[in-house]
């Protein structure tokens, strides 16, 4: 596999140790719902993890949560409750969107505020090391003390600087410098050997992802917001006090935008996965998510949705259909073309157009080509379908294919009770049985039943009824 380094800027092969892949993902600060942004790094690195397990490497995936910050403490101000209120609150809000999302949960999710005493412990390395100093509001990182400060972001020195100016304090010895360390003695503080306060950003990822995953980070990463100043403090920090590669390879995700616009709550543009769950499928998200090269931009509009539903639609379509044929054992008419049908060329182009899929993951997750390479099978399934060929072997063979793309692509069909597929049965029998009497009024008022009260879609074939659900 050959992914984008962000360090070297340029493809390299991914290596790994001993059959096990070690990811360290920056998750969220919990001071709000999740959107759409959040959603498309989280999805890549889902698919990216589902396609080490489909060549069953074992995966270590540590995400975190961010639990203490300016932006939860002002929202907890602004409410009037405890920061831990609001932590909770959103811990579940992502957990919430995300499950529906079908997102495999991570091996671990650490909260910093559960690792107080290990980045105390982290930052007193640094003093002891004269990586760090004690100023008048903190402790900071010494950026001098690291000469390759800049090299994840390829900042200059004066590009660096303008930036640390964005928050001025006069009392660090460099404007670059970071704090690793808050002096506060307002609530949340904890005790330390400087002072009452609580951790700096950078420090608490640097401190998880060591404390989980050792100094054999494979890939780190996150959206590309997050490459300077946080990932470029992380590597300073990091490879400062333990003087070896803190991570040998840096994967960051393209923003999305919202009609060519840039997604900012000032605009009043940001879209919450919630909201979308409250009227797109969520098999839609996901592939809206993957519909472009992960590092590059990717642009919200109502038209890309309509038409990504839509080759969702034809994946349902195959799925109904494959499933209803294997749990009913549907044969093919002796008069059909099945006698004629080549079996196994049928086999081996599917394989060839699933080594396709797979080789354009390796490459650089190329998702775009990937899924044409899925939809040329989707294609080649509803060919079949149409040419009304109903075989065991081409079903079972084509399902468990069709379950190896959704798996990795994450894609999921929720199941149906059996009481409601019982009931729904019933309904399409009794439906059969008007048309057969020709009785069309009858029946039509039962597809529409169908249709309004369990969401499902009725495809007639000759001698049986398929039903998908929709919605």
């Amino acid at each position: 596999m050959k992914l984008l380094n962000t360090l070297t800027n340029q493809l390299e092969e991914f290596c790994y140790c001993n059959n096990t892949i070690r990811i360290y993902l920056c998750g969220v600060t919990v001071y709000d719902d999740c959107h759409i942004g959040h959603a498309r790094t989280i999805i890549v690195f889902d698919v990216l993890r589902r396609f080490f397990l489909s060549r069953n490497f074992k995966t270590i995936f540590i995400q975190n949560f961010t639990d203490i910050d300016d932006k939860i403490i002002n929202k907890a101000e602004i409410e009037q409750t405890k920061y831990d209120i609001i932590t909770e609150k959103y811990i579940k809000s992502y957990f919430k969107d995300f499950d529906a999302l079908n997102v495999l949960r991570a091996t671990l999710y650490p909260k910093a505020t559960e690792h107080i005493n290990d980045i105390i412990g982290f930052i007193n390395g640094l003093l002891k090391k004269d990586k760090a100093y004690v100023g008048v509001n903190g402790i900071y990182y010494k950026v001098s003390s690291f000469p390759s400060y800049g090299k994840l972001s390829k900042k200059i020195n004066e590009s660096l600087e303008a930036g640390a100016r964005i928050e001025i304090d006069e009392t660090k010895d460099d404007p670059r410098d970071f704090a690793l360390w808050k002096f506060s003695s307002k609530d949340p503080n904890w005790n330390s050997p400087w002072g009452s306060g609580r951790p700096g950003w950078h420090i608490e990822c640097s401190t998880m992802a060591i404390k989980y995953l050792d100094n054999c980070i494979d890939i780190h990463g996150g959206g590309q917001d997050l490459i300077f100043p946080h990932h470029e403090n992380e590597i300073a920090q990091s490879e400062g006090l333990f003087n070896t590669i803190f991570a040998k390879l840096w994967l960051h995700v393209g923003m999305v935008t919202i009609n060519s616009e840039k997604m900012s709550k000032s605009l009043g543009n940001t879209i919450k996965i919630s909201e979308l769950l409250n009227k797109i499928n969520p098999n839609i998200i996901r592939l809206f998510c993957l519909s472009s090269h992960y590092s590059k931009p990717l642009d919200y509009s109502d038209e890309t949705i309509i038409e990504i539903r839509n080759k969702w639609s034809q994946i349902e379509h195959v799925y109904y259909e494959l499933t209803y044929h294997i749990d009913n054992n549907i044969k093919s008419d002796p008069t059909s073309t099945r006698s004629t049908f080549d079996i196994t060329g049928f086999k081996n182009d599917c394989r060839l157009i699933l080594k396709e899929f797979e080789n354009f993951i390796e490459d650089d997750l190329n998702f775009s080509n990937a899924l044409t390479s899925f939809f040329k099978f989707i294609n080649k399934m509803n060919n079949i379908i149409s040419m009304e060929i109903h075989d065991k072997e081409i079903f079972s063979f084509s399902n468990q294919l069709l379950e190896k793309f959704m798996f990795i692509l994450g894609l999921k069909i929720n199941p149906i009770s059996e009481k409601e597929k019982d009931e729904i049965q019933l309904l399409v029998e009794k439906r059969n049985q008007f048309r057969n009497n020709k009785n069309y009024q009858e029946s039509d008022k039962i597809r529409r039943e169908l249709s309004n009260n369990h969401g499902i879609e009725l495809i007639d074939h000759k001698g049986f009824t398929v039903w998908k659900k929709i919605k």
